[in-house]
């Protein structure tokens, strides 16, 4: 089994800023959309437990990286983690980052390859993920 836990922290009309911890220890930080009642392309996602699968980039027309797919999110589709800055970057979509600033993630790329490559060392399988505000 692995764990994601997002925990999120810090909330702006612009975005809202977490910490991911995969089976308990810190891994990156997150950037996604405030909270706007769970509405498509500009929410983030209703706090909860998800079931989470490796994407491959066969499976996507944008993405040409592996990443992770949310499934079952409640009247929401295509909910994946992967690479971004800011806002604009996510439809309602959870970006990983290292380092953070006002509405800004950083270093995606390396976040993004840090996270893949541990969930993958794990057995890439069975991945639930937790979200909860602070």
């Amino acid at each position: 089994m692995i764990n994601l836990l997002l925990i999120r922290d810090t909330f702006s009309k612009e975005s809202t800023i977490g910490e991911l911890f995969l089976n308990g220890e810190r891994i990156c930080d997150t950037l996604e959309n405030p909270w706007v009642d769970n509405q498509r392309n500009i929410s983030c996602i209703p706090e909860g437990v998800y079931k989470v699968r490796l994407r491959l980039p066969r499976e996507s027309g944008t993405r040409e990286y592996i990443h992770l797919l949310v499934k079952d999110v409640p009247n929401r589709d295509w909910i994946l983690l992967h690479r971004g800055n800011t806002a604009k970057d996510t439809s309602g979509c959870i970006l990983v980052g290292i380092g953070t600033e006002q509405d800004i993630v950083h270093n995606s790329t390396l976040a993004m390859d840090l996270l893949i490559k541990e969930v993958i060392h794990l057995g890439g399988e069975n991945i639930n993920l937790i979200i909860k505000n602070k």
